[in-house]
């Protein structure tokens, strides 16, 4: 059957859709002068995307992730696009309403997984309160100033208030732990965002937060999209809305493996988990792609929580300054990210040191961090599917909150996937794997074995009527980087514990209770 729309505003359409914002707990609470814990929250994935192109998307934004990590050739725009277009090439066939149908998957709403894609129209939209459902859990946020609109003036804002952020987000629990606060997530698993307060007087900023990058940004006052107008309906910072705000002068940019920001470097008062640093150097983006800048996008800025020896601006990140200003007792974080699936929304980010109640200590591995510009990347000793090993071995993983699928070389990804029944390329780097499989693969790091579940490998369904038919493999092929390179995302750290620690450049990893 033909498609009764275009082709490119088929994919226009594709490109773009709304995420909206729920209310969240996300105040913090002290538990001991060491340690303190943000709480992660929830964001909806996206609406009217094809399961095919979802995938696609994600394995653009992988690819591109992957070679900027690496120091190698980025794939271009055209490169990323022509990959789209083949996923909805291969879709003509079929009938609009079926490609459209999201039956059967909760809270539809666009992902901001900066696909790597020019950004689609700024349209701008207004944003939804919701009462708090708990109650105070604890710790104090500030209000931020009311939105007015998509103008990216002082005030306008993602009008996080003390009794509401805005809709769309699906909040985290409160905390089970004292001095704690959630971590909300975006869309189907696809990132991690948490809230902390920024100038005097205190605004709440919802935060990505990101293993994968070690520059702290949110957008500035004059902030400007690349696609046009303002920088949406977000929280900004500049000399309007805080007292202390002051700039050096000094310009930053950073590019991710999708969407970029450039502006200045400030200083300014922020408060972490309610540890509050003094003067801290960040950005605020004076221009954002509409990645960032788009009314959809649910969060205000970014926090890269690699090492400071990444960082674009060259100025310590907040785990690191609150190690230095002895506000925890070492420049660790660690993550318990939780899954769309299991709707426990239990996910937490710490500060300072390991959660002990959130993993099972017998099984606590720390090694080494191979990697010498920044990142998190561990050696990972092998893989294996119902225990049967892929005689993969001298493999390294980059391990990376800002990535969502694991990205594989092909011949691994193959080689994982023949071990997986009724598993399939679709010929284009992705695999499908049965909706019902019960395939357990494992990565083994420090020589203990992490097994994934197998609702992570069965990402998605290709066809969202037929939930038992195929689903879009977690497990995709990259040719970015060397042929023993594997980029880990949230489809196995989800399955973990992980913890990262800046004074001894290691990582740990344990089995969650």
């Amino acid at each position: 059957m033909q498609l009764q729309l275009s082709f490119a505003t088929l994919l226009a359409g594709v490109l773009f859709a709304l995420s909206t914002v729920q209310d969240a707990v996300a105040r913090p609470t002290r538990r001991n002068s060491g340690l303190v814990t943000l709480p992660l929250k929830r964001v909806p994935r996206a609406e009217g995307v094809p399961p095919t192109v979802y995938l696609q998307q994600h394995i653009n934004r992988a690819h591109k992730r992957l070679a900027r990590m690496k120091g190698r050739e980025v794939p271009s725009d055209h490169q990323l696009r022509q990959n789209i277009e083949r996923r909805m090439l291969a879709l003509e066939e079929d009938p609009l309403s079926k490609r459209f149908n999201r039956q059967g998957v909760k809270k539809n709403a666009r992902s901001t997984n900066r696909i790597g894609l020019a950004g689609a129209a700024h349209t701008s939209r207004s944003l939804q309160l919701k009462k708090k459902k708990g109650g105070n859990a604890g710790g104090q946020t500030a209000s931020a100033a009311t939105a007015t609109g998509d103008n990216g003036t002082a005030g306008t804002g993602s009008e996080i208030e003390a009794n509401g952020v805005p809709s769309g987000v699906e909040a985290a629990n409160a905390p089970t732990a004292s001095n704690s606060l959630g971590l909300n997530i975006e869309g189907q698993d696809v990132g991690y965002l948490a809230t902390i307060q920024m100038g005097t007087p205190p605004q709440d900023f919802l935060i990505l937060m990101d293993s994968g990058s070690a520059d702290l940004w949110v957008g500035s006052e004059s902030c400007t999209s690349t696609a046009g107008g303002g920088c949406g309906s977000h929280t900004f910072l500049g000399t309007a809305s805080s007292s202390t705000f002051q700039d050096s002068g000094k310009q930053f940019a950073v590019t991710y493996g999708t969407g970029n920001v450039a502006g200045t470097i400030i200083t300014d008062n922020i408060a972490v988990a309610g540890l509050n640093l003094t003067g801290h150097q960040f950005g605020v983006a004076d221009s954002e792609s509409d990645d960032f800048a788009d009314n959809s996008v649910p969060f205000d800025g970014l926090m890269g929580l690699a090492q400071s020896s990444l960082s674009e601006q060259g100025v310590p990140t907040p785990p690191e300054s609150l190690a230095s200003a002895g506000l925890i007792s070492d420049a660790i974080t660690s993550f318990k990210i939780s899954r769309e699936a299991d709707d426990l929304n239990d996910g937490e980010i710490t500060f300072g040191g390991l959660d002990a109640t959130k993993f099972d200590s017998s099984t606590l591995t720390t090694f080494d961090n191979v990697n010498a510009d920044g990142f998190w990347e561990g050696a990972m000793d092998s893989v294996t599917v119902d225990g049967t090993d892929t005689q993969l071995t001298g493999r390294t993983a980059i391990l990376d909150t800002g990535t969502t699928l694991i990205v594989a070389p092909p011949a691994d990804a193959t080689a994982v996937h023949q071990l997986i029944q009724g598993s399939a390329s679709d010929g284009q780097g992705g695999f499908t794997v049965p909706c019902t499989t019960n395939a357990s693969v494992a990565l083994s790091f420090g020589n203990t074995a992490f097994a994934i579940d197998p609702r992570d490998i069965a990402f998605q369904p290709v066809d969202a009527n037929d939930p038992t038919g195929d689903c879009i493999s977690g497990i995709s092929s990259g040719e970015i980087g060397a042929a023993t390179e594997w980029l880990v995302g949230d489809v196995f750290l989800k399955n973990a514990y992980f913890s990262v620690d800046v004074g001894k450049n290691a990582i740990s990893l344990a089995k969650l209770v």
